[in-house]
């Protein structure tokens, strides 16, 4: 149903995302992320590293690395994929926010709601060297 392949969306070194291999309907789940979460007050070593970018608040004492394709979905402000956090399961649950063709990127909100557009910290970033 998915797959990892290169994005035209990031600027990474790597450049990868997650793509639809068959069409998925609106409301369908796309992949279940086990997670490793860490006591939100480690979160100052991972700061110091890449790994910072690929975070997820996990509740509000935690923070997660999100396993499976989880951090590798790209963002967007009008996205076409969703994710549920799954505390009993310790998963992430990704599903179609809306309905998404074959070969099409699957993409979230990493403001972590649909409707979301504030700017994030990358965004920002942009912004303030063009002025």
């Amino acid at each position: 149903m998915i797959e990892i392949k290169t994005s035209s969306l990031s600027d990474g070194e790597f450049n990868r995302g997650v793509f639809a291999t068959r069409d998925i309907k609106k409301g369908e789940l796309l992949h279940e992320a086990p997670v490793i979460a860490y006591p939100n007050e480690q979160h100052e070593h991972i700061e110091k590293t890449l790994l910072a970018d690929y975070a997820f608040e996990y509740g509000i004492n935690h923070t997660a690395f999100v396993l499976g394709y989880g951090m590798l979905f790209n963002h967007s402000y009008q996205p076409n994929a969703t994710y549920d956090i799954n505390f009993d399961n310790h998963t992430f649950d990704f599903y179609a926010y809306t309905d998404i063709k074959a070969g099409e990127e699957i993409l979230i909100n990493y403001n972590g709601d649909e409707e979301d557009q504030e700017l994030l910290w990358f965004d920002q970033d942009k912004e303030g060297k063009e002025e």
